[in-house]
């Protein structure tokens, strides 16, 4: 495997009482995570929905239970069904072992079936309660260049301290404790928030969020998402923004690790295309990051998809932000991804072959189930 080292991608903004650096590569993700753990005094709590018991979850696995030997109170929290073929027996007992607390959200019960579709998609680190790490990061080697060579996926990650860290800590204690309906509000004078996927007031928070989105913009919207399986309501403020003048711009994975949701995410194209919305595939790796930034004056970075399950079935925790230098440099990402970027043409769409248009209905059809 290539162990190359790599040119710094971190941008650290400085702000009174609020710190925020912005990660898009993993290694440096990882090694920063590693080190707030080993710095941990008090408490550690940890969310992941993919924990991989590979040279990456083993790296963090070892570090969070040196410190639980040392009476630091770590505790972990894994969706079941994310981590199902990733995470060990072994490391499980290890952890144990060691003192770490560990529970797992919604396992399969055969008493209630349909809650083991939800899932905790939230990827969330805490370290004494004044720091913070969210994205769309999971622990595991996909994400890693030493462990994964050039393939290793694209995504993007946020750093922040006081004084949201306390909202980020008391929505881990409100699943620990298998409370999800979290109370959600959004202060005026605060330049960066919290949004959780669903709220006591609005079940549906994510996209309702989103929604509001589309119809302020007044010169662009930049989104990246891997999985872009937009609702009814979503595709048409869309378009409606696309329609009356504003930049709208949409990167997707040309190549995904799940290949019938970018069947239907082709299936969405064509009115966007035809409204006036530019579609483009990153063609590196898999693009794993889920951002959007509009008019360099809000951006969101977080773990939600722009899709039925992030929308309407899974918890997701999403960070908002009107932090200009913050905004500049998403848009400075995005704007970077699409010169390593294919642009969808309008005009040669309509004569892609039979088989696309029959993997994209396929796709339709079972889009509210991915």
């Amino acid at each position: 495997m290539a162990t190359k080292a790599k040119p710094s991608n971190i941008l650290a903004i400085r702000m009174k009482n609020n710190n925020i650096k912005i990660f898009t590569d993993g290694d440096q993700l990882y090694e920063a995570m590693i080190k707030a753990i080993q710095s941990a005094t008090k408490s550690i709590t940890m969310e992941s929905y993919i924990f991989a018991s590979d040279s990456v979850g083993w790296d963090f696995a070892k570090a969070l239970s040196e410190k639980a030997k040392e009476a630091v109170d770590v505790r972990l929290l894994i969706d079941s069904a994310g981590s199902f073929f990733y995470f060990s027996r072994e490391m499980r007992y290890f952890l144990k072992k060691n003192g770490v607390k560990i529970r797992f959200f919604h396992h399969w019960s055969w008493r209630r079936p349909f809650h083991y579709n939800q899932r905790n998609h939230r990827k969330l680190l805490i370290i004494d309660e004044k720091k913070a790490f969210l994205g769309g990061f999971n622990i595991h080697k996909q994400s890693s260049f030493k462990a994964y060579g050039e393939k290793h996926w694209r995504d993007t990650h946020i750093s922040i301290e006081q004084p949201i860290i306390l909202d980020a800590a008391r929505t881990f204690e409100n699943f620990w404790k298998s409370h999800l309906h979290i109370k959600f509000s959004w202060k005026k004078r605060r330049s960066v928030a919290l949004a959780p996927g669903e709220s006591k007031i609005y079940q549906r928070h994510m996209r309702y969020l989103y929604n509001r989105i589309w119809p302020n913009a007044k010169e662009y919207i930049y989104l990246t998402t891997p999985y872009f399986v937009p609702d009814i309501r979503t595709q048409r403020g869309i378009i409606a923004a696309a329609e009356r003048g504003v930049d709208v711009r949409v990167l997707v994975p040309h190549k995904s690790d799940i290949r019938i949701t970018k069947w239907a995410a082709r299936a969405a194209y064509t009115p966007l295309l035809r409204a006036g919305v530019r579609i483009y595939e990153y063609l590196p790796r898999m693009l794993h990051a889920k951002t959007i930034v509009v008019d360099g004056k809000w951006t969101c970075v977080g773990t939600a998809n722009m899709d039925y399950r992030s929308f309407f079935v899974n918890h997701e925790i999403v960070l908002l932000s009107r932090v200009e230098p913050l905004c500049a440099k998403i848009k400075e990402q995005f704007l970077d991804d699409l010169t390593h970027s294919e642009e969808i043409c309008k005009l040669n769409w309509p004569l892609r072959s039979w088989r696309e248009k029959m993997t994209e209905t396929i796709g339709k059809i079972a889009r509210r189930l991915l």
